[in-house]
């Protein structure tokens, strides 16, 4: 590890890239950001453990948050299309952070290399969310999905229509 001066902490491989590769803050393991695994344009979490970092202030990508804390993740969701008439399942599934530190929701795209087993977990754990988390998701108009959409979330992970 290099130092540039003796008060200087040594940096961790990816501790602090906030374009590339990195490594996650969670569970330690490498984390590629080449769209090619990913197919994402702005990786920001981890592919195993789902965990992400507070780097976007705005919009994905802008990684203007001065929070960078650990983010974890919550709950799914499903992006709404613009479409008035639109099937309420017509949209993405989403994955939903919380941060670790300021309580700020984050809404990001699922990555094609994601382990969809920690998915189907994160949907399981989110249908017992207190009434105060749900509230406060509502507020920012972020609905999650229920049980009702079980079968719905499992044939989404699996690629089938």
């Amino acid at each position: 590890m290099k130092t540039h001066s003796h008060t200087q902490r040594p940096r961790i491989a990816g501790a602090l890239n906030t374009f590339g590769d990195f490594v996650c803050m969670t569970c330690h393991n490498f984390v590629s950001a080449n769209s090619l695994f990913s197919n994402v344009k702005n990786r920001n979490h981890c592919p195993y453990c789902l965990s992400s970092r507070h780097l976007d202030l705005y919009e994905a990508g802008d990684r203007l948050s001065a929070c960078k804390a650990r983010m974890r993740p919550l709950a799914l969701t499903i992006k709404r299309t613009a479409k008035k008439y639109a099937n309420t399942r017509s949209g993405e599934l989403m994955l939903v952070h919380v941060c670790n530190d300021c309580g700020r929701f984050s809404v990001n795209r699922i990555a094609a290399d994601d382990d969809n087993a920690a998915l189907y977990q994160i949907f399981e754990t989110s249908i017992r969310l207190d009434a105060c988390t749900e509230s406060l998701l509502m507020r920012d108009g972020i609905v999650i999905l229920k049980p009702a959409e079980r079968s719905f979330v499992s044939k989404q992970l699996r690629g089938e229509e």
